[in-house]
């Protein structure tokens, strides 16, 4: 069979693809909301409770789906966990009650879970760890593309046929993605388009003290007795408040303390994102400048941490500043810091452990992540109204400088020598 050159970034292109699909599955509700209140009856109260069942369900599936995907293989557990959300995401299509809603957000939400423990898998068992950083902010590009292609798509669904055809389509693309997956997907080891140099190359770049044979069991207590876990998911509790806020308060942030019409709106509150994207891509770039000058891998990420979250500060100055597009510059330069610093803390569970407990290390600390996240949107929700946004941008512009104290404290970089990498590809 041919072999196709540089065949890891088809790999990692491919799970970009995906979690292009899982953020706008997510992010088709938001969009369909007002036509499914107007039509449906369904209160704003009501509503809340329908988020709030995905956000509970994501929370608590990404430690359970990384270890599903740890325990049963990247190939097959991926696949099942798109197949279920894709499933629950076309069965917003036969309720129209907020009870059903929430039992298929919670579905969706809890399946939805697996893809950045199974991103961060793949780049690490696809990639050399020079390039791990680079790989992982390809696919996590995916979580701001999705984000960004759903408004236009549900919308369009939405006029040319109904809401529930909206989840129907964006349901469907699950399906579709999962059966790509299940079909082209392989381990290095086992891929048939996948030339012996690559495949050498990989391995001579992968550090072999983290591999593990195929039969040991995945441990929770032995991830939560480590260090480096807790600096991990520490670090993401302190940054993920900024993406809930970006995603979730900017909109309304932008109508009523900047006075946007719904016009600008639409002009500016993609920006954010766009610019988030770039913070995935320039992660891994950022690091590898820094490892190739000597700097140690891991000492390299923290550094990229740490340019991420002085950057991130100035988010602090949305809460002074009057001109309303200088704003919209900070909050955008937020999103690109966030992305920068948050795709670093996700690398590092490809980093620092074990070849079978990466997906389910990574999806405990974005339980960390979640629930940092929730806790302050009830914070903004209680208080916004007495306050104003102002406070809340503050406290975003010191958030991760304590994440970078926390990391630099916690992080212990393992001492064994990696094998030097003599192949080229």
């Amino acid at each position: 069979m041919k072999k196709i050159k540089h065949f890891r970034w088809y790999m990692i292109l491919l799970v970009c693809a995906i979690t292009i699909i899982n953020y706008l599955d997510r992010t088709a509700l938001g969009v369909a909301a007002p036509t499914i209140l107007e039509t449906t009856g369904i209160t704003k109260e009501q509503y809340s409770w329908i988020v709030s069942a995905f956000q509970f369900a994501y929370t608590l599936g990404q430690p359970i789906m990384g270890f599903f995907i740890d325990t049963i293989g990247l190939r097959a557990g991926f696949a099942i966990c798109a197949v279920i959300w894709g499933l629950a995401t076309m069965g917003h299509a036969l309720t129209g009650t907020w009870q059903g809603l929430a039992v298929m957000r919670a579905i969706m939400g809890f399946s939805e879970a697996s893809a950045i423990p199974a991103g961060i898998k793949t780049a690490s068992t696809w990639f050399p760890a020079k390039e791990r950083g680079i790989a992982a902010g390809v696919f996590n590009m995916g979580t701001s593309f999705g984000a960004m292609l759903a408004p236009p798509l549900i919308a369009w669904c939405i006029i040319f046929h109904s809401w529930q055809f909206a989840f129907v389509v964006s349901g469907a693309l699950a399906l579709v993605a999962a059966v790509v997956w299940f079909i082209f997907y392989r381990d290095p080891k086992d891929s048939k388009y996948l030339s012996e140099q690559e495949r050498q190359y990989i391995e001579s770049g992968q550090e072999k003290y983290l591999d593990t044979g195929k039969k040991e069991k995945v441990s929770f207590k032995v991830i939560l007795t480590q260090r480096n876990f807790w600096g991990i998911g520490i670090a993401r509790f302190l940054a993920d408040p900024a993406w809930g806020t970006i995603n979730f308060w900017v909109p309304i942030f932008f109508v009523e303390t900047l006075h946007f019409s719904l016009k600008e709106i639409a002009m500016f509150v993609w920006l954010p994102f766009l610019m988030a994207d770039l913070g995935c891509l320039a992660s891994g770039f950022v690091a590898k400048f820094f490892n190739d000058r000597g700097i140690s891998l891991i000492n390299s990420r923290l550094i990229t941490f740490t340019i991420g979250a002085v950057i991130m500060m100035t988010i602090g100055l949305v809460s002074i500043v009057e001109n309303p597009y200088l704003a919209v510059f900070l909050i955008s330069l937020g999103g690109f810091s966030h992305q920068l610093l948050s795709t670093v803390a996700s690398t590092l569970g490809g980093d620092l452990f074990k070849k079978n407990e990466v997906a389910t290390a990574v999806g405990m600390a974005g339980a960390c992540a979640w629930t940092g996240q929730l806790i302050f949107n009830l914070f903004i929700g209680a208080f916004v109204g007495i306050v104003g946004f102002g406070p809340f941008f503050i406290a975003l512009a010191f958030f991760d400088i304590i994440g970078a104290i926390v990391l630099w404290t916690f992080i212990r970089e393992k001492k064994e020598p990696d094998n030097q990498q003599t192949v080229t590809s």
